[in-house]
């Protein structure tokens, strides 16, 4: 009889999953085909745009939902009371129509979902993964920091303009437009690298958690900051090729960097920088404790 009844209760705790994944898919399943389909064709919003690491971010994300599964499935049922606070705000934000409210509803519900059936504990075992769909799920955040990038735009808009300059090409920066063969380039908040700058920082995180690094605050700290800079410099870099080939009046290189697979291709190259950068900073630190240790001992 023991048997009878743990074998009907995991039947019904399987199809009770499998109805609450039905029903997220129903909800969701046209919205994360509307950002898969603007992200690949670039024909979503700019702000939007900033958030293209969600290709891989989200499938990343059910990878390690569906890898934790086992470690789920042994979590003791606890009901947390702001499971149903997080859901009942999610639904609010679903049917609220606004856009920015919809997409936030989804990490809003998953965050529900895992309060009501695991309790923090089931908040903390699916936590990485619903940092991920958190941060790709698109808002407002770059329209909203837009205005404070002129120091960076700038600073990005000098040093392209010294470099030309060394070269031999008379370009004239002012502030954040540089004026080369009659021809005048904007490095607009757009161009100013914060959608790169947001999916190094992505990226990093998922490196970071793959290696097992996240839980040295110091190898976190030095990878990250250097991360960034790693990004900065390869925007400098990619708008110095654009005000040269625009100046020079290389049209089609510019839109093949600029809008085209080749800025895809410059990303991507940047991207993989980023894994013998972290191999060099875990080995550095594992150096460095292994002479602490020697030192000690």
């Amino acid at each position: 009889m023991v048997l009878q009844q743990q074998i009907k209760n995991r039947n019904a705790s399987g199809l009770l999953n499998l109805a609450i994944l039905g029903v997220l898919l129903l909800l969701y399943a046209p919205i994360l085909l509307h950002w898969l389909d603007g992200w690949l064709h670039k024909n979503i919003s700019t702000e939007h745009e900033y958030f293209s690491h969600g290709i891989i971010g989200l499938p990343f994300a059910a990878y390690l939902s569906w890898m934790n599964r086992k470690k789920w499935k042994r979590l003791p049922d606890t009901i947390n009371p702001l499971g149903a606070v997080f859901l009942l705000l999610g639904a609010v934000f679903y049917l609220s129509g606004v856009t920015e409210w919809v997409n936030l509803s989804l990490p809003v519900i998953l965050v529900g979902l895992c309060l009501w059936f695991k309790g923090i504990s089931g908040l903390r075992s699916q936590g990485f993964p619903l940092l991920l769909v958190f941060l790709a799920t698109p808002t407002a955040l770059p329209y909203l920091i837009a205005p404070y990038t002129l120091p960076l735009q700038s600073f990005i808009a000098g040093t392209a303009g010294f470099i030309l300059n060394q070269f031999g090409m008379e370009v004239t920066v002012d502030e954040i437009n540089l004026y080369v063969g009659g021809r005048i380039v904007e490095v607009a908040p757009y161009c100013a690298g914060l959608k790169m700058l947001f999916t190094t920082l992505y990226v990093g995180l998922m490196l970071l958690y793959w290696t097992d690094a996240l839980s040295s605050r110091r190898t976190v700290i030095s990878f990250l900051s250097l991360a960034a800079i790693v990004s900065i410099i390869a925007n400098i870099i990619r708008n110095t090729l654009l005000t040269f080939f625009h100046g020079t009046g290389q049209e089609a290189a510019f839109k093949w960097l600029h809008d085209g697979w080749g800025g895809d291709v410059y990303s991507a190259c940047m991207l993989v920088s980023l894994v013998p950068l972290l191999n060099g900073i875990n080995s550095y630190f594992s150096a460095s404790l292994e002479t602490e240790q020697e030192g000690e001992s």
